[in-house]
């Protein structure tokens, strides 16, 4: 039996101890700094925005050997075994670790396809459409001028000319009093309950008031709404399915916890 000689031996043991020391970035103090925490701290980086280059592993290299200095030291002088210290690094676990699980919920529970589709059409089936509503309107400071001006438009006077001339609304007067397509929810309730008697064409009898002023308001035409596109709201749509289903299994398991 012959034995290999103290040189081979030597690269043997070079090319069994090389894996090893590529598992870390550093060694500090006899401590190691394993390349998977630098990988994660990279990649969390890249994931907030910051691009994947050399001169950011170098960057954080340097700043887990700091990390690391700083924590021997930490350790040395019973840092970590303080009460206090010791409850936060706990919740700072268990956020990671919910974090993780919430995650791994997610891979393995986004709705397909199918499923969102059908829970549009539920929606669309379930939703009445919504509605629009065109008016114009003139807004004046008192009921009287309201009044004199519902009594001209009586006799002929073209409403936007009236509106161009006295309205105060300057985002209106210059068209004439046009306030466009709009959802009645979006006016004050005075007007839209004063705009939702009046037929097409039809004009205010009276001034309405609101917080304004005075409005003498004519409803012009109004149009059903149709529902959002499919692919518009497919991804908030598919959202609020996860989130449903989150919620319905952490409460699955509140409800079998045995909580005193």
């Amino acid at each position: 039996m012959t034995l290999k000689s103290p040189r081979l031996w030597a690269v043997a043991a070079a090319f069994v101890a090389a894996p090893a020391f590529a598992q870390n970035i550093a060694v500090v103090n006899g401590t190691a700094i394993p390349k998977s925490r630098a990988d994660a701290m990279v990649a969390q980086m890249v994931q907030q925005g910051q691009p994947d280059s050399p001169a950011l592993e170098k960057g954080v290299r340097e700043e887990l050997i700091s990390r690391e200095i700083l924590m021997q030291d930490a350790l040395q002088r019973g840092i970590a075994n303080r009460p206090d210290v010791k409850a936060q690094i706990a919740i700072a676990d268990q956020t990671i670790v919910l974090r993780a699980l919430v995650e791994d919920f997610v891979k393995r529970n986004q709705p397909s396809d199918a499923e969102v589709k059908a829970k549009y059409d539920e929606i669309v089936k379930s939703v009445p459409p919504g509605s629009q509503v065109h008016l114009h309107h003139i807004l004046v400071p008192d009921e009287q001028q309201a009044k004199d001006l519902i009594a001209k438009i009586k006799a002929g006077a073209k409403f936007e000319d009236l509106a161009k001339q006295y309205s105060k609304d300057s985002g209106s007067a210059q068209n004439g009093g046009d306030l466009g397509w709009a959802d009645p929810s979006s006016f004050v309730p005075e007007f839209a309950a004063a705009a939702e008697k009046l037929q097409k064409g039809q004009m205010t009898d009276t001034p309405v008031q609101t917080q304004y002023g005075w409005h003498v308001i004519r409803f012009d035409d109004s149009r059903a709404v149709p529902p959002p596109a499919f692919d518009k709201v497919k991804g908030q749509l598919a959202q609020q399915m996860l989130q449903q289903k989150l919620q319905v299994y952490e409460e699955g398991l509140r409800a079998k916890a045995k909580i005193q």
